[in-house]
């Protein structure tokens, strides 16, 4: 019986009272179902319930959380280090260093120890990216530092992310490990740890572009003009000792003495070696070799030196220049951008190169 037809009347029974009505003549009929007032009151009570009762099956509040984010410094340097037998190979980066990482990590893996490399992923994106094509070799130390604002040199962005470095380091000597640190602008054309000789607490390279003798001694240098050394925090090899700690604590107070500001655009290498020379005679240090790792002012610029020392390259550090394409120009100006025809050696893949087109 549809709604808007008329329903037809029972006659009431013996005995019914009938209703009364002022009219004796008039008819009796039911209450219409589509007056506006019921239908007000029943367009109420659906809105009432819609507030009350859920739609559909419950749903969770947020997407899962990736388990990359609970993964610890401790695990993941555990995990590095059980490649090489009890050190780390570290180097961090946001997102838009990610082609000079996979640059980095094809001479890392050519010289066979790309198994024992841990990588700070600086945001959660590159946390993800770098896991996802690497287990495990990629952890985030909260809190993460503003990725847009990490990778412009001399900006306070950059100063927050480089002077993160030494805790990373403290945190992993601390446990146990030893660790090599390397910018990702650098290239490998040997193992440098053969040439960790002795037992010393730290080993490093100067970044001053003089020539310096083939033989030339090992210990820190004299300072320079600004009254301190010109050490490259770039490339830094600790053993866990208490003088290796006692310098990387040393680093993160003189940061916190030294913040960025718009009239000293610093990054954490003034810090370094106020560091290096506030602990001299504290700490055992060896210089490394000039030959084997020059600063990219001198392996760039110095064409006669490069030839003279040809066959002694170990680590070539991209610096003395500012800016990713130009970088990639000169790093492909000397056969040295990889990534374009060896991307597959990559643990990445070819997943993180498309970043190359954007930086």
């Amino acid at each position: 019986m549809s709604l808007h037809q008329r329903p037809h009347q029972k006659p009431p029974a013996a005995g019914d009272s009938l209703p009364v009505s002022s009219s004796s003549s008039a008819p009796s009929r039911p209450l219409p179902l589509l007056t506006l007032p019921y239908l007000f009151s029943l367009l109420a009570l659906l809105l009432f319930a819609a507030l009350l009762l859920p739609w559909g099956p419950a749903r969770p509040s947020s997407a899962p959380v990736s388990p990359w984010r609970a993964y610890t410094l401790q695990e993941a340097a555990a995990f590095a280090a059980a490649a090489g037998n009890g050190t780390v190979l570290l180097a961090a980066v946001s997102g838009p260093y990610l082609p000079f990482l996979s640059n980095w990590l094809i001479s890392v893996r050519r010289a066979g120890r790309a198994d024992q490399v841990l990588v700070i992923a600086e945001d959660y994106e590159t946390l993800e990216r770098i896991n996802a094509a690497w287990p495990g070799h990629a952890v985030l130390v909260p809190p993460a530092p503003d990725a847009q604002a990490a990778h412009k040199f001399g900006s306070q962005g950059f100063f927050n992310f480089t002077s993160r470095r030494p805790r990373h380091l403290l945190q992993i000597l601390e446990l146990g490990h030893s660790v090599m640190y390397n910018d990702v602008d650098m290239v490998w054309l040997a193992d440098p740890f053969p040439y960790l000789v002795g037992d010393h607490d730290v080993y490093f390279m100067d970044d001053m572009t003089p020539v310096k003798p083939l033989d030339h001694l090992h210990e820190l240098p004299p300072p320079g003009k600004k009254g301190r050394t010109y050490i490259c925090s770039c490339m830094i090899f600790l053993r866990p000792t208490e003088g290796a700690k006692l310098l990387l604590r040393k680093w993160i107070e003189e940061l916190k003495e030294q913040p960025w500001s718009k009239q000293r655009k610093s990054n954490d290498q003034p810090a370094f070696n106020w560091a290096l020379n506030k602990t001299a005679g504290q700490v055992d240090v060896y210089l490394l070799p000039q030959s084997a790792f020059p600063t990219g002012g001198l392996y760039f610029k110095n064409k006669t030196w490069v030839k003279e020392t040809k066959g002694k390259h170990v680590i070539i550090h991209n610096n003395y220049i500012t800016g990713f394409e130009k970088k990639i120009k000169r790093f492909r100006g000397h056969g040295l951008w990889l990534v374009d025809e060896h991307s597959n050696e990559s643990p990445l893949g070819r997943h993180a190169i498309k970043y190359q087109r954007r930086v």
